[in-house]
């Protein structure tokens, strides 16, 4: 069971409110995706849940406060993919995939079956088989994600904390990748948060969205009650059309305002009077 309870949370940075009053209850094997514009609080309040950022209000994990876990404990529970990862320098894609498996493996001990089966598991998830020997700087954008991504699974934790998951991969790997976590969640009962800018693969893949602006929540619900064109406009200051897919899901269109021709006098010729 892994269920994650978020109190009052909030989260500043050198003084800056971040975060206020996000009370938010995710269930085991729930999806939950984190939308909202640029800025809106998405990825502090995933770093807040890791216990990576201090603040303010309670977040518990099965009742524990994840603060009071020691780290090793923390890692065994929740896996993150940051947006932004650590990237070391000269390391091959086997090896940083291999960092996963870190919780798993007693102090001065060395890895396992069990540990190197993980990572060929999760490389082979992840169409990265015939990058186990290259170079992590090597990568392109996308494959450095996917490496991240399998660095995660590698580790087995019931929580997924996922930033952006999707950020710099090609349509078909996008949906591949979330395929890929929804096949896992159901296969190995995961709770996966994730951070998400595609609205259509959010509302198509998330059990619930959880909509953010300017650090609080302003809608938590099914995609249908949050993603709504009156929500979107008001929240992402866009024009789109919400429209239903056939096989369930919505698709979130976005349109091109029309150019506002601007009032400049002309004379008879059309040309532009002084």
């Amino acid at each position: 069971m892994t269920n994650l309870a978020v109190s009052d949370v909030g989260v500043a940075y050198d003084g800056t409110p971040v975060l206020g009053g996000v009370t938010l209850d995710v269930a085991t094997e729930e999806w939950v995706g984190i939308i909202g514009p640029n800025g809106a609080g998405k990825s502090t309040l995933l770093r807040a849940v890791a216990g990576l950022v201090p603040s303010d209000g309670a977040i518990r994990l099965d009742g524990t406060a994840v603060t009071d876990l020691p780290g090793r404990q923390r890692a065994l529970r929740m896996a993150l993919v940051p947006q932004r990862p650590v990237i070391p320098a000269g390391m091959t894609v086997a090896d940083y995939v291999l960092l996963g498996r870190n919780p798993h493996i007693a102090y001065l001990g060395s890895e396992r079956g069990r540990d190197l089966d993980a990572v060929v598991e999760a490389m082979e998830s992840l169409d990265l088989t015939g990058f186990r020997n290259r170079r992590l700087e090597t990568l392109s954008g996308g494959e450095l994600q996917r490496a991240v991504l399998a660095r995660a699974l590698a580790q087995e934790a019931p929580l997924l904390l996922l930033d952006e998951p999707t950020a710099a991969l090609d349509m078909g790997h996008q949906l591949a990748v979330l395929q890929l976590v929804d096949d896992l969640r159901r296969r190995r009962r995961l709770t996966v948060i994730s951070a998400l800018h595609d609205l259509t693969l959010a509302a198509q893949f998330c059990d619930r969205l959880v909509l953010l602006a300017e650090g609080r929540i302003v809608a938590d619900g099914q995609a249908r009650s949050v993603l709504t064109e009156q929500a979107i406009r008001d929240h992402y200051g866009a024009e789109v059309k919400v429209l239903d897919d056939p096989e369930g899901g919505l698709v979130i269109i976005p349109l091109r305002r029309p150019v506002v021709p601007s009032a400049v006098p002309v004379d008879e010729a059309g040309e532009a009077r002084p």
